[in-house]
């Protein structure tokens, strides 16, 4: 091994770490969006070869059904009566599809620990997005602070995938 190969091992992992860390935090405010996000990129081929995704990710049904069900996320989070993203069931969510979304941004040998980086940073992000949102609910509303947080998570969630 080269010290050229070492170095790009470690800006490769920097790199990873970081993808894996901003997509729990995206997954700590939009449940489904990381998951729509791999699967999306998986079905157009654009994940790495050696990634650790479930194989049924890259199937364009997969990637349709994955994008429907994040769009309805954002709708269904303008409406008043959207559960708090920190309820039990909301948390297992994001710790779910972020950690399935870890996988795939991580190669094979390490989806295990990518997956668990990528639920656990769901899950705690999503306690300070709820404090930041219901913060600026009271001042500008529901539906604007939603579809700000909808443009951000998205926008977050798309550079992921580009960097990658």
């Amino acid at each position: 091994m080269t010290p050229w190969s070492v170095a790009e091992m470690r800006i490769q992992g920097k790199q990873i770490m970081r993808a894996l860390v901003l997509m729990g935090i995206v997954g700590g405010q939009r449940a489904m969006t990381p998951l729509a996000a791999v699967s999306i990129a998986a079905w157009r081929g654009e994940l790495a070869k050696d990634n650790g995704a479930p194989a049924i990710l890259a199937r364009p049904t997969v990637a349709a059904a994955t994008l429907a069900l994040a769009i309805a996320e954002m709708a269904g989070d303008k409406q008043k009566t959207a559960p708090d993203r920190i309820v039990p069931i909301g948390l297992t969510a994001r710790f779910i599809t972020a950690a399935v979304a870890g996988m795939a941004l991580a190669p094979q040998r390490d989806r295990w620990a990518a997956a668990a980086i990528g639920g656990v940073t769901a899950v705690v992000a999503s306690y300070p997005g709820w404090r930041l949102r219901m913060a600026a609910m009271a001042d500008h509303g529901q539906t604007p602070t939603g579809f700000i947080e909808d443009a951000a998570v998205v926008t977050t969630a798309v550079a992921i995938i580009r960097r990658r």
